[in-house]
């Protein structure tokens, strides 16, 4: 009798360690091999006061963190950059984090070339901007300038560009990355026309409070955060760097300034996701008149 409840106790145990282990295969093949690449396409409508009526219904295409030299590489990139041209955009902007590493290394330098031979096309036919994030200047901001030159992005390392548009025009900032102080906000500031409708590129989305106080701002993209990489359900993200607690991912509203956190295309290391998708974000600007 005992022999016979052990023998099914047994039983219930080996089914149940069974099942679980099954599940977490599934998971674990999940977010190494498929959801990393499951590239997720978000269109989000931005209504915006005082935007030039000039710019209703611009397009901008942003991505951030593409990371190349990790698990982001030539033929990833490809297809990032393929969904990116179906968008038609107006503009396209890549919110920092162009390279992985805490140094330069003769991976990265096979990895640039990868990169400037995937970009190049796309800033040929789109404008693009973009901004430093803080693995940039790990690896070496010297020769990610250079990658980025030889690509075609406009950097903008604490300036702006100017876009014009049936006589009236829309100021893009960008500040230089905040984790390493390489930003200079009162020096940008300078350089942002008075009374412009500004949107300002920075890679840490937390600096979105400072931000937002000077009110020169309509609109902040930023990334930095991948959106976590890994997202528990109910308890949401067990890990996010600094400069992107406060708002990991998604739309917010921060005083009078929106700000959109993109959860980036590509990854750091352990290179996993799970129900955090990589995004693409493609944002349309309307007049909130």
């Amino acid at each position: 009798m005992s022999s016979d409840i052990s023998r099914r106790d047994f039983l219930r145990i080996l089914k149940r360690f069974g099942a679980a282990a099954v599940a977490t295969m599934a998971a674990t093949y999940y977010s190494y091999y498929f959801e990393p690449g499951w590239f997720e396409v978000t269109q989000v409508g931005i209504p915006l006061a005082r935007l030039p009526k000039s710019f209703d219904g611009f397009r901008i295409v942003q991505i951030s963190d593409i990371h190349i030299g990790g698990w982001m590489n030539r033929e990833r990139l490809a297809e990032v950059l393929k969904l990116v041209r179906e968008q038609t955009p107006d503009l396209v902007v890549i919110t920092g984090d162009f390279v992985i590493g805490h140094s330069w290394s003769l991976a990265l330098d096979y990895a640039a070339e990868d990169f400037v031979a995937q970009i190049k096309p796309l800033a040929s036919d789109f404008q693009v901007l973009g901004v430093m994030g803080n693995h940039d200047h790990w690896a070496g901001r010297t020769r990610v300038r250079d990658m980025l030159s030889r690509s075609g992005v406009h950097e903008l390392e604490n300036d702006v560009a100017i876009l014009v548009r049936g006589g009236e025009s829309l100021c893009i900032a960008g500040l230089d990355d905040i984790s390493e102080r390489r930003h200079r906000l009162e020096e940008l500031l300078k350089k942002v026309p008075l009374g412009a409708f500004s949107i300002l590129l920075a890679h840490e989305p937390d600096y979105a409070d400072t931000a937002s106080a000077t009110g020169r701002f309509g609109l902040q993209l930023s990334g930095h955060s991948h959106g976590g990489q890994v997202v528990i359900p109910i308890l949401g993200p067990p890990v996010l760097p600094d400069w992107a607690r406060k708002y990991p991912a998604g739309l917010y509203r921060v005083g009078e300034m929106l700000l959109y956190t993109n959860r980036g295309v590509g990854m750091t290391s352990p290179f996993i996701r799970f129900n955090c998708r990589p995004e693409i974000t493609i944002f349309t600007l309307h007049s909130a008149e």
